[in-house]
This record gives C-alpha cells, structure tokens and sequence, in this order.
C-alpha cells in the first residue's frame, strides 16, 4: 500500500498483485477457524489500549473498526523512534517501525484476547513473513506490541496455543516486540470507512469485514467505531 499517482495506477497495479499473489490475498479474505485463548487478562473496566501490526494499517484499522466494545482505531507507526514516524521514511523500509494500529477498547465489553483471536483469525495472515498479500517488506510484518506485562503473558501464551493447534499450514512468524506507537498522517486515518470503492480495499480488505461478520456474528455491529 504505497503512496501512487492516481487510482487508475493502484488499480493495475492492484491487478498484477492479484495474479502473482492471489492465493495469499484470498486467503486473509476468510476467517482461518482459531481456538479461543486458554490464557486470559485479568478482568479489567474502562479503556484500554491494544497496539497490533499486520499489513496495511487501512484494512488493520477496517476490521477492529466494526467490533462492539472497540471505541476507536488509529492507524500508526510502531517499532521505531520519533524521527521516522512518518509514511515516506516507512515506506523506504529502512526504519524499525511497522505500519500498526491502536485500537481503544472497553474491557468490560471485550477483552483483550478477544482481540488477539480477531487479529489472527480474519485480520491478517500470521504465516506470512515480512509481507501481507500483494504488499511486502518488514513495515507489513506481523508483530504484537503489547502495553504492560499482562498483555505480554497473553499474548505469549496464544501463540503458543495457536502454535501447538497447528490451524495454518505454515508457521506462525507474529513477533512480540517492544516500542512507542505514533499515529499516522491524517489522510490515512478510517482510510476503508471514507473510501470504500478504492480498488486496494475492495479487493485486499472488504472481504476481510464480511469474513468477520460470518465468523464472529456476536461480535460484529454495522456502525464504526469512534
């Protein structure tokens, strides 16, 4: 999902990545049928705040968008320092940083490994290293930043379920990393809500939020968040 000149050109292009790539992109476009983790937070109320990575933060921020209990989404920068925290210095691949999402989330309404569950279910695919569908390099990598110890021993332990159920055919390759969320330039931020007929999002992210509803009736409302 980079920066193009006109949407005639993200469109072709879009086209040469699904006939290079198709099988990924159909495959983040349904939901892979996951456990639901064994190891849970500590119940918790009030806001709480996730940070998830997994591809483009367009589609990323789509999804967790349409959760009930989920109060906002930003798309963002996560992994490296102030300085390159913006789309053109991440987008040359050369910083730390991964395009992520901070998701604020009512912990009385869902929980933060409800979110995990989402996140490696229809959000994205886990076993794709460094790339997510017809996008590649490490800022699409698949990494979860977590806030604070609880979160960590979570999301450590989900893997590890996740690992041992073998429910892809590949490896997990998430990484569990450390590092400062900074929100991304304005013009991204509920990119999918105001553009809904962009070629990238109805071929690489509208399946995903049907994928979600079939999958996760109970969870799914039609309204966005925030």
């Amino acid at each position: 999902m980079r920066a193009r000149s006109s949407v005639l050109t993200i469109a072709a292009l879009t086209i040469v990545a699904w006939a290079i790539g198709g099988a990924s992109i159909a495959r983040s476009a349904r939901a892979v049928a996951v456990p639901a983790p064994k190891v849970s937070a500590a119940p918790a109320k009030g806001l709480r705040t996730a940070v998830l990575a997994g591809g483009c933060f367009w589609g990323m921020e789509g999804v967790f968008e349409h959760l009930k209990g989920v109060k906002g989404v930003t798309s963002g920068y996560a992994g490296g320092d102030a300085a390159t925290a913006n789309y053109d210095a991440v987008s040359s691949e050369r910083t730390a940083h991964a395009e992520a999402i901070r998701i604020q989330f009512d912990a009385s309404q869902i929980s933060y490994e409800t979110l995990l569950r989402v996140y490696f279910s229809v959000a994205h695919d886990p076993t794709q290293l460094n790339r997510q569908g017809p996008d590649s390099g490490p800022s699409y990598r698949s990494a979860i930043f977590p806030i604070g110890t609880e979160q960590e021993r979570v999301a450590r332990a989900y893997l590890a379920q996740l690992a041992a159920a073998k429910a892809w055919p590949r490896p997990i390759v998430t990484r569990i990393e450390q590092g400062r969320f900074y929100p991304a330039e304005a013009y991204h931020q509920n990119f999918m809500r105001r553009n809904p007929n962009h070629p990238y999002i109805r071929i690489n992210d509208a399946p995903k939020l049907a994928a979600l509803k079939a999958a996760f009736p109970a969870l799914w409302r039609d309204a966005w968040s925030g």
